[in-house]
């Protein structure tokens, strides 16, 4: 049998490849059988490991020693020349990220709806800011945990065939085996919780450390173990184990030892391993298992004192077993220690079963649900009525479902009470492991949407099923999981699924679907849920090893997949046809990567940027071709990032037309830039959307790195998008004109629309600006210095930015002052999470400052509310601001900021920072919030209705009642409208939307 291929081209490069069957048989020769005797349901395995096995099964099968001998002289010569597999073209990274350990699990890098990166790198779980990858990173460490006390084996099924992963068990440390990121505004201060999975099957949840100062984040929420106390209320579903069997005889002959196949199958050794696989022996007839309870067990590990043990009680309150402690010795056993062990005595199987349902195997998060309190009812335990979904793949084909409501409040001052969380059901999805699950929201015109999951398995299945939100709160039966079928995808020959990746398209009801397969190929499937008719578009033999990674971009209309073999592959689809399209070569603002050594041999999961303009992929490093005193130690793996901007796109904006000579512009066709000029307008079409997070980085870069090399190409980009907006898709040719026509138009654009004209304003045009002195400029336009800039077309920019700015505080003011009086009115007073007017008199100074700007009608409501207040005789001498250092009056001259009057003795006077909500000036005890836009402090939050606002006087205020001013209030930058956040230190990390 003919096992390599091998051959030398003209330039020395050796090209070597294993035979593709033979690798899809080794793949799928390591899947978990149903009785659970070998490990599965696949090993990833790298090329040298492949080619390890295959040397195992020649030389086990009897084969000469000669052709053994030949194999091992191919596998030294393939090392050594660092071969590959195929060779292909790649596109140019334009930056990228080394990582100090490896992943070793499909699908291991998450892209968060802040602008975070989350990598499953062996034992951590590392996390970086994809705009500084050279920056700060958070940190999760995994911890050693042992195992749930869920009964006693005897010693003779030691071992037993389904017994045998446990009690052969030689990890040393968890590894991380799958991370998934929340929605925006699950986490305290309204970021993203990371739902993390091991390799022991246990499931966290982790919160970033906003207030507490440090790179490790912080443990929320033990999902594994209220799973645990859920089997332990039901006796694990096993009727036929009574509480009443119980093994309590005291145990006179056994010993604590750290492997328990060394008294079963080995006698002596003279070496001793550490047992981590949880089983310990006790004696001839029993064999125990341990635990310690909730975050305490990493600890007695580490030396920060003893953990506690964890027991399941009877009827009587009882504890129904004694632990013993563990003693850990080198050498030969320890004597005989008379010890009691009380857990139930179970069989092989029974244990088995008991250890799949508490081993996770991936977790996913949900798209962020939102129900009316007239379908949910009034919140309770500080929780609202926003949720999400997390789903728990085990290996017993089930799937708990845990509804996770988001906080009703956010605050950075300390973590608020904790999550609530609630085990809705336990849908039986497959008969064997399940191995990758992806949500999807669907596209519905209904008030309770539907929520799609699908699930693939071990055993080649996928299935797809529907749940709506509604029912998602009423869920009582946990046994009856408000999940029904859909589609049920069954090949006999098929592979294990490796990867899912799910996504529904903007016309209603429809959706894509693609598999991805540990044999390397990947299936895409089209449906529609209204009539349930699914087409299975193809199947594609894309790669030659396990597919790691998929992902849809552009609505579905582009399909990213990677794989084991060191590959990515993009694709289109176009109506029913999928075809492959090459990642476009051409990359603007190139960075500096000498340092990251080009060595890489398996790529295990990618992901597409908020935007869908990059992709960022996580490979490994070849470590034996690195240096083993330098670079082996510190880079195991790397995060690299591609732009994707200038794929070519069926449908999405035809009407595209370049003005401008395209010989200006070296390195890009003219075909690129049309489709990277249709992609960015695209991507900043969808933002208009107030359900979408304001997490725009890529775009923000790659107009930089355009402005750097062709400013021609931005002014155009940003005078079409300017025209389509807020011009009503008038297109004019000078870009002096267009910023004139646009501020005449504000009072009809939305909120949104405002929003992302500022951050384009701040963040490409004035780039070489600081956020301060923008700020300071801005004040100073329009008065005396108006030729404040030399260029008169960053003067015209700065005059759109001013107005922009201006008709965001008008609707603030205009809605703040109309909500003063209806509340006012009816005596109501501010509750936790909801939005309450506060600096109503520095809004009354600031309408009067700009008397000759503002709208006829703010000025309107302003008139009224002063004489309101005058009615009920209310002193404004009451209302002056101290300041926060001397007592000494603070007079309102800004909304930006102020200056105390001073004390007459010191005559020093303070700069005060004001809040860009209220326009008071902000408390110096308490955290404020920043906008890392425009870098404004926020003490009071603004209400949720200014981001929604379709266009000014949108709303009647004065005649709607009290109660429908109860608005909730949001931590998002009233000018900016991006996420706020707590400062923090520059060696810490922090999320940067932009």
């Amino acid at each position: 049998m003919k096992l390599f291929s091998s051959s030398v081209d003209f330039q020395g490069n050796a090209i070597d490849e294993i035979d593709r069957g033979m690798q899809r048989d080794i793949v799928q020769g390591l899947r978990l059988g149903e009785d659970g005797s070998s490990v599965g349901p696949f090993d990833f395995v790298t090329g040298s490991e492949v080619f390890s096995l295959i040397l195992f099964n020649a030389a086990g099968s009897g084969r000469n020693r000669t052709r053994f001998h030949s194999c091992v002289r191919q596998l030294t010569f393939y090392k050594s020349a660092n071969l590959t597999f195929k060779s292909t073209a790649m596109a140019s990274r334009f930056q990228a990220a080394t990582l100090v350990d490896s992943p070793s699990y499909p699908n291991s890098i998450a892209w968060s709806d802040e602008n975070l990166i989350a990598v499953a790198s062996g034992h951590l779980v590392t996390i970086l800011n994809p705009a500084l990858p050279f920056g700060p990173r958070g940190l999760i460490s995994i911890p050693k945990s042992e195992p749930y006390p869920i009964g006693v084996v005897k010693r003779e099924d030691l071992a037993s065939g389904c017994l045998l992963p446990t009690t052969l068990s030689r990890e040393p440390r968890p590894s991380v085996r799958s991370v998934s990121w929340s929605n925006l505004g699950m986490a305290p201060n309204s970021g993203c919780l990371l739902a993390v999975c091991t390799t022991k099957g246990r499931v966290k949840l982790y919160r970033p450390p906003f207030c507490d100062f440090c790179a490790e984040w912080i443990e929320v929420l033990d999902i594994t173990e209220r799973l645990y106390d859920y089997f332990a209320s039901i006796n694990f579903e096993d009727p036929d184990s009574p509480p009443s069997e119980i093994s309590n005889e005291p145990v006179t002959d056994h010993y604590c030892v750290d492997d328990p196949t060394d008294s079963v199958l080995v006698k002596e050794r003279k070496r001793r391993r550490t047992n981590t696989s949880g089983v310990r022996n006790f004696g001839s007839e029993t064999y125990c298992d341990q635990i310690s309870s909730g975050p305490g067990s990493s600890s007695e590990s580490e030396g920060e004192g003893p953990s506690k043990s964890r027991c399941t009680k009877s009827e009587g309150g009882k504890s129904l077993h004694q632990m013993v402690p563990a003693i850990q010795i080198r050498g030969r056993p320890s004597k005989k220690i008379p010890e009691i062990c009380s857990l139930p005595l179970i069989t092989a199987d029974q244990y088995a079963s008991r250890s799949a349902m508490l081993s996770a195997l991936v977790v996913a998060w949900s798209p962020l649900l939102k129900l009316s309190f007239e379908i949910c009812g009034d919140p309770e335990n500080n929780s609202s009525n926003c949720f999400s979904l997390l789903a728990v793949g085990s290996k017993t084909g089930k799937i708990s479902l845990w509804r996770i409501n988001a906080p009703q409040y956010y605050s950075i001052e300390q973590s608020v009470a904790p999550t609530t969380v609630e085990l809705i059901g336990i849908l039986k999805a497959h008969s064997s492991w399940v191995t990758t699950i992806s949500w999807a929201l669907l596209a519905s015109e209904s008030s309770s949407p539907q929520v799609l999951l699908a699930t693939g398995s071990s055993d080649g299945s996928v299935r797809i099923w529907v749940g709506h939100s509604e029912e998602f709160m009423k869920s009582t039966e946990v046994n009856n999981a408000p999940f029904y079928p859909l589609k049920e995808i069954i090949n006999m020959y098929a592979a294990p699924v490796s990867v899912l990746s799910l996504m529904s398209t903007p016309s209603l009801h429809k959706m894509v679907l693609a598999v991805g397969r540990t044999s390397g190929a990947f299936e895409v499937w089209m449906g529609d849920t209204s009539m349930k008719k699914f087409n299975k578009v193809g199947s594609y033999d894309a790669h030659d090893q396990v597919v790691t990674g998929l992902a849809w971009a552009f609505d579905g209309c582009s399909l990213y997949s990677c794989s084991q073999d060191n590959f990515v592959r993009s694709w289109s689809l176009y109506g029913s046809t999928l075809s492959e399209v090459p990642i476009p070569s051409s990359s603007p603002g190139m960075r500096s990567l000498s340092d990251i050594p080009d060595v890489f041999i398996s790529c295990l999961g990618l992901v597409v940027s908020p935007s869908n303009l990059a992709v960022a992929m996580v490979r490994s490093f070849d470590v034996n071709q690195l240096d083993h005193m330098y670079e082996a130690r510190l880079q195991k793996a790397a995060v690299e990032f591609f732009w994707i901007g200038g794929q070519q796109q069926k449908d999405i904006l035809s009407n595209t037309s370049l003005e401008f000579d395209i010989e200006a512009f070296p390195g890009f066709t003219e075909k690129e830039l049309v489709h990277w000029e249709s992609n960015i307008l695209w991507s900043l079409k969808q933002y208009e959307h107030c359900d979408k997070p304001l997490v725009i980085w890529d775009i923000v870069a790659a107009l930089l790195a355009f402005k750097q090399s062709a400013p021609s190409f931005v002014d155009h980009v940003l005078v079409k998008w300017l025209s389509i907006s807020f011009a009503d898709g008038h297109v004019e040719t000078s870009i002096g004109k267009v910023l004139q026509h646009v501020c005449k138009r504000f009072c009809k654009a939305t909120s949104r629309q405002l929003h992302l004209l500022n951050i384009i304003c701040r963040r490409v045009v004035l780039s070489e600006l600081k956020a301060d002195e923008i700020n300071s400029d801005l004040l100073n336009l329009g008065v005396d210095d108006a030729n404040f800039t030399q260029d008169k077309l960053l003067n015209l920019w700065m005059e759109l930015l001013s107005s922009s700015e201006r008709e965001l505080r008008e609707r603030l003011v205009d809605f703040s002052i109309s909500a003063y009086k209806s509340l006012a009115s009816s005596s109501s007073t501010s509750e936790p999470g909801y939005w309450y007017p506060l600096g109503i008199t520095q809004m009354e100074q600031w309408v009067a400052n700009n008397n000759h700007r503002v709208h006829k009608q703010v000025k309107a409501v302003a008139t009224k509310i002063i004489t309101y207040k005058r009615s009920r005789r209310r002193k404004v001498e009451e209302e002056k601001e101290q300041c926060s250092y001397c007592s000494a009056s603070v007079p309102f001259d800004s909304p930006e900021f102020a200056l105390c009057t001073g004390l007459e003795s010191k005559g020093q006077k303070h700069k005060l920072s004001r809040c860009a909500v209220s326009m008071q000036v902000c408390p110096i005890t308490t955290p404020l919030w920043q906008c890392k836009c425009c870098q404004r402090w926020i003490s009071n939050l603004a209400p949720e209705s200014l981001f929604t606002m379709r266009q000014h006087y949108s709303l009647d205020y004065n005649s709607s009642p009290p109660s429908s001013m109860k608005v909730a209030s949001k931590p998002l930058c009233p000018l900016c409208g991006i996420l706020l956040q707590r400062s923090q230190p520059e060696f810490l990390l922090s999320p940067l939307p932009v």
